[in-house]
């Protein structure tokens, strides 16, 4: 079955940076469209960004364009969200996913920005 195991997250100051990689198995990961979901205290699960199956094509939620970064190592079947000039708002449980929607997902990583 559909495994993913989400690891890099942590504790932050503003301003700096986080490396988050998600290991997947149980399903053709090469194949498959890969997402990264968050879910902040209190709020919904939005959907953070995209990355099309050999990594080429890039989607951003508008606050993460040119702060952070979707890529995969197909090789390794692992995903990964390099993230910079991290604001305290981006504080939430990060969790890969195989939609957008987030409904087939990890267990998160959590993702503290504060001083």
């Amino acid at each position: 079955q559909v495994q993913l195991v989400e690891s890099g997250g942590g504790l932050v100051q503003p301003g700096g940076s986080l490396r988050l990689a998600c290991a997947a198995s149980g399903f053709d990961f090469s194949a498959t469209w890969m997402y990264w979901v968050r879910q902040a205290p209190g709020k919904d699960l939005e959907w953070v960004s995209t990355i099309n199956t050999n990594g080429d094509t890039t989607l951003y939620m508008g606050s993460a364009k040119g702060r952070f970064t979707i890529s995969r190592d197909n090789a390794k079947n692992t995903l990964f969200l390099q993230m910079n000039s991290l604001k305290p708002e981006d504080t939430a449980l990060y969790y890969c996913a195989t939609n957008p929607q987030g409904t087939t997902k990890g267990q998160g990583t959590q993702v503290t920005v504060s001083s």
